[in-house]
């Protein structure tokens, strides 16, 4: 297990690719060709316990100074529910110590040169 994700066929992020040929070329430093690209690259990077690229690709007028991922959660399945220029609706599927959950979101994205940054999400 990496990160607390089961491995198995198949990018975390939902998409057939395996991971390194998918959403692990964005965190080696490709730029996300697309706000839907980036936040399938961002939950994978939760999937996979990569802080680094998570901080790397937030924004900075919203970034955190730092991110402490909690070892007890495993995030299981994405579902993207709409994507439209520079945001996202998505369904971010985990399991805890108290069962299994999910958080959604509507997220906002901004251009950064040939990428994108989260911003956060819909007021």
């Amino acid at each position: 297990m990496m990160g607390g994700m089961a491995r198995r066929s198949g990018c975390p992020c939902g998409l057939p690719a395996e991971y390194e040929d998918c959403c692990g070329r964005l965190h080696r430093g490709e730029a996300a060709p697309t706000a839907e690209a980036l936040m399938r690259s961002r939950f994978s990077a939760f999937a996979v316990g990569d802080v680094g690229y998570l901080l790397r690709t937030w924004h900075p007028a919203t970034r955190p100074e730092s991110l402490e991922l909690e070892s007890s959660l495993r995030w299981v399945r994405l579902e993207v529910l709409e994507a439209a220029g520079r945001t996202v609706r998505f369904a971010a599927h985990y399991v805890d110590a108290g069962g299994p959950g999910v958080l959604r979101e509507h997220s906002r994205f901004v251009r950064d040169g040939d990428g994108w940054l989260y911003v956060g999400p819909m007021s």
